[in-house]
């Protein structure tokens, strides 16, 4: 079913706002997906806060011009699904995952602070723990000397008790 003008302007200004807020893009090939696999991508995606949208490829070359994602467009060909997130790792976590999972998923190209990532590129962002995690982590690195010091601190004063009631 083709679009007319202005459906084509609408959808060119949602893709547009969408890579506005975008931090990361992620372009995979989906052909020969089942329907069903296809919504249990789509849901893992709209839970964890990526907007996967299927678009004719002329249509999003045109919606992303201009912007970060500008780098990938050469690569903006065949029946692929887009993949855009706010969070940095997001896009990159869901697709790969889902590609581990289904073969006939393949990861094409992706974008991250304006550069371009091939699938392997996308594999390793998709590594990346997620910001809860690293800040968890930074905590847990922050806390180490701090508990360390209360520990010999509390030994010395432990042995000094001991020493004085001697």
């Amino acid at each position: 079913m083709s679009l007319n003008r202005s459906e084509k302007e609408a959808v060119i200004s949602e893709v547009t706002t969408l890579a506005a807020q975008a931090q990361t893009l992620v372009i995979a090939e989906y052909r020969g997906i089942t329907v069903a696999d296809m919504t249990k991508l789509r849901n893992k995606a709209r839970s964890t806060g990526v907007t996967l949208s299927v678009l004719k490829n002329t249509l999003a070359r045109r919606a992303v011009a201009g912007s970060q994602f500008e780098v990938v467009a050469d690569q903006m060909t065949g029946p692929l699904i887009y993949g855009f997130s706010v969070d940095a790792v997001a896009a990159a976590k869901v697709v790969a995952e889902f590609a581990k999972t289904n073969d006939k998923l393949v990861i094409r190209a992706g974008v991250y602070g304006g550069k371009a990532l091939d699938a392997n590129g996308v594999k390793q962002l998709a590594s990346i723990p997620s910001k809860e995690v690293l800040l968890a982590q930074l905590c847990g690195l922050l806390m180490s000397p701090m508990s360390r010091t209360a520990v010999v601190l509390g030994a010395l004063a432990a042995q000094k008790g001991e020493t004085a009631a001697a």
